[in-house]
């Protein structure tokens, strides 16, 4: 691994790193941020967050004011970027695919493939590095934005155990059933429709997979003016399935708040603490 930024933040140390992964075939880049306890070479649990379409391992980390939050709980905060990246990457002319856009799903299909398995990166690689390379336990909780938001879901959901937490913000709670999702899902997995419920937190809910039968609790953050909210997010279908299989779930419609980072940086601290209390 080396280290490319390093910038003192409430005690502790704000840094990006980059390593080659062998789950996404190049080079990675992920943010992290180690409260003064971690710098000291004491054990801290860590929150895995993944962003949404267009971001890098930056938006999260410059723009949600989380250190403050991570500092006061002892919290490593560990934000991966969304995508392999490179020339030798392939990419699509559109911001939903390819580049920016790897939707937290093992590709099968050409040309994605090779390098978009972020699953597999967000879910072995990622933590092993981590916890090989930094003073972090194997407590971990997640969360994310958006699509990022669908990508901590499903992981949770399919991983009993291997979490202590979830939440989303404005989470694409169906992709199976948007715009955003359908086009992704088709380009990475192909048109069989029931390969993509692997990847989709309804379907894991409502058909009470292995995972969605933990009952693993689920917080969801909306904001209630999001200019995507009723056509590619809908959290009202996972709350239809949640209801539906008696899995818990707290939804919150703030309203008002659109789809921007304003909205994380609002809660952000609620969800922090939510996280904070799982993971002591």
């Amino acid at each position: 691994m080396e280290r490319i930024e390093k910038h003192v933040s409430h005690g502790g140390s704000q840094e990006v790193w980059k390593h080659a992964s062998s789950a996404v075939g190049g080079e990675m880049k992920f943010g992290i941020y180690l409260p003064e306890a971690a710098l000291r070479g004491q054990k801290c649990p860590v929150l895995y967050w993944l962003s949404g379409l267009t971001c890098t391992e930056q938006n999260f980390i410059t723009k949600a004011g989380v250190q403050r939050y991570a500092a006061e709980h002892g919290i490593i905060v560990v934000a991966p970027d969304t995508s392999p990246r490179g020339g030798d990457v392939p990419d699509s002319p559109g911001y939903d695919l390819g580049q920016g856009a790897g939707f937290y799903v093992n590709a099968t299909r050409e040309p994605w493939a090779k390098h978009f398995r972020m699953y597999d990166y967000v879910v072995s690689e990622l933590p092993a590095v981590v916890e090989a390379g930094f003073a972090a336990s194997d407590a971990r909780s997640i969360s994310g934005h958006s699509m990022g938001g669908h990508g901590a879901l499903v992981v949770a959901l399919r991983n009993p155990g291997r979490y202590r937490s979830v939440s989303a913000f404005s989470p694409i709670v169906a992709p199976s059933q948007v715009p955003w999702g359908e086009k992704a899902l088709t380009a990475y997995l192909g048109d069989d429709r029931e390969t993509w419920k692997q990847y989709d937190a309804v379907e894991l809910v409502a058909n009470e997979s292995k995972s969605a039968s933990e009952k693993f609790p689920l917080l969801v953050e909306q904001g209630g003016g999001d200019e995507f909210l009723s056509t590619q997010l809908r959290p009202e279908l996972l709350q239809a399935a949640c209801e539906k299989t008696g899995h818990p779930l707290h939804l919150k419609i703030r309203e008002g708040y659109d789809h921007s980072y304003y909205f994380i940086a609002s809660f952000i601290g609620e969800h922090m603490a939510y996280h904070a209390n799982a993971l002591a």
